[in-house]
């Protein structure tokens, strides 16, 4: 969602110019007061705003006044401060009371940029650091763009939220996680969640390229560049401008091609070849990778000046054997989206139960595949434990009754916590240790519980 700005000032001409030069810097959320009581009104309302803009001398309530009831009622709101006059005291005071600046009139425009977008990055970081604080789930405002990634794992949910927060910011984003974990269809997420949306997304395949492609593919070239180069060519950075690349499998990456891109990462310059004057590139850069960066920067098999340069975000998808609750909806939305089933159910339960207890090392890309092989076999009908392959049938004990449903109802929290609690005691093989430990629960509280639904046993 694009960033809301409230402008408070009791000069009408010159919330105008404020809002003209908001405008030119590309925010379009932007609501202008004349009236601080009237601003105040809306915050106790509950309205909430990213940014207020706020005149330190106005009639009826001073600025101080106004910032002492928006951080009282809305404390994520980044407060600041503008004034005809520059008073150390008076500045000094409204930091004191929570502003995250004070500017002195005329602003300019790349100074006022420059303010804003640190604000909006503290207020990214201070909303990160909140959302680890609550119990209550965060909830994404950007449905649309993260439509494509089901889940409803408390850590999945909290990682698209973060995701969302990074999107409106212009920094790079670290993706990593096991292959097969949807690394690209994330990138593509936060690419629809930011302001760049309406541009380019280019993933590149960084395994594909050599040295003797990199240069043509990533800065492109003129025409006669080099033997058979019989016109000009767009390289990666060119069509991406204003957009974003998304570099895939970034830790395999030859070490001399990663000084050549943080070059570019750097200043955003390049030069085509073929010639000799530089240009400029304004491209959002998401990585991503399997590999452990660390150790290959350890084993100096990756530059440690260009991780630090792509991670100014770091998002870590888990793999799916980690998220097994979302086994059953992803059945559910693969078999949708690929028309694997015309009606009833995608998989009979005996099927599901198998499929909720894989390890999955290729993780969603595997439960994909293994679909379509056995939606081929079941032709249009219910997924049964023939459709599915060979290894898929070596199970483990088997699930409780109520937790072998591929369906989306409604439940009780309380019936959700049960069935979670013995979904994993059933996957660790009734091991009570195990199970607290990846429940994050103690052993006595799982005792407890087990107890109570019936289902306790003597191993440990």
């Amino acid at each position: 969602m694009p960033n809301r700005f409230l402008i408070i000032d009791d000069d009408r001409d010159y919330l105008e110019i404020l809002k003209l030069k908001l405008e030119n810097l590309g925010y379009q959320d932007i609501t202008c007061s004349d009236d601080p009581l009237e601003a105040a009104t809306r915050f106790d309302e509950g309205e909430t705003f990213d940014v207020a803009l706020i005149d330190v001398t106005m009639p009826d309530m001073d600025g101080m006044e106004l910032l002492e009831i928006i951080k009282n009622t809305s404390p994520n709101t980044e407060c600041i401060m503008i004034t005809a006059v520059n008073e150390a005291r008076v500045s000094v005071k409204c930091l004191k009371k929570g502003a995250y600046d004070y500017l002195v009139k005329p602003l300019r425009e790349e100074g006022l940029a420059k303010t804003i977008n640190r604000a909006l990055e503290r207020k990214r970081l201070l909303d990160i650091l909140d959302m680890d604080k609550r119990d209550a789930l965060p909830e994404v405002q950007n449905k649309t763009a993260f439509q494509r990634i089901v889940t409803r794992s408390r850590k999945m949910i909290r990682i698209l939220k973060e995701a969302e927060l990074h999107a409106a910011s212009p920094f790079p984003v670290l993706i990593t996680g096991e292959s097969g974990t949807g690394k690209e269809l994330l990138a593509r997420a936060i690419h629809a969640a930011s302001p760049r949306a309406a541009a380019p997304f280019t993933p590149v395949n960084m395994a594909a390229l050599n040295s003797n492609l990199f240069d043509a593919e990533f800065f492109g070239h003129t025409k006669g560049a080099f033997t058979g180069a019989e016109q000009d060519r767009t390289g990666y950075l060119e069509q991406t401008d204003q957009g974003t690349l998304f570099l895939d499998e970034i830790g395999i990456l030859p070490l001399e091609l990663q000084g050549k891109l943080l070059r570019v990462l750097q200043n955003g310059e390049y030069m085509k070849l073929g010639t000799s004057l530089p240009r400029r590139t304004d491209v959002r850069i998401i990585a991503a990778t399997n590999e452990d960066l660390d150790q290959l920067i350890d084993k100096r098999m990756f530059r440690k000046d260009l991780y630090y340069r792509i991670r100014g975000a770091w998002l870590h998808l888990p793999p799916l054997r980690e998220r097994r609750d979302d086994i059953p909806l992803l059945i559910t939305e693969l078999a949708k989206r690929n028309g694997y089933i015309q009606d009833g159910r995608a998989v009979d339960e005996n099927a599901l139960e198998a499929l909720m207890q894989h390890d999955y090392p290729g993780n969603i890309r595997e439960l994909e595949s293994i679909l379509r092989s056995a939606a081929n076999l079941a032709r249009g009908q219910t997924i049964t434990m023939k459709c599915l392959q060979d290894h898929l049938h070596q199970r483990r004990k088997p699930l409780p009754r109520e937790c072998r449903t591929a369906d989306t109802r409604m439940t009780t929290l309380a019936e959700a916590e049960k069935c979670h609690i013995l979904k994993v005691y059933a996957q660790t093989g009734n091991n009570k240790t195990q199970s607290a430990k990846l429940l994050g629960i103690g052993l006595n509280t799982l005792r407890r519980k087990l107890r109570a639904y019936g289902a306790d046993q003597d191993d440990q």
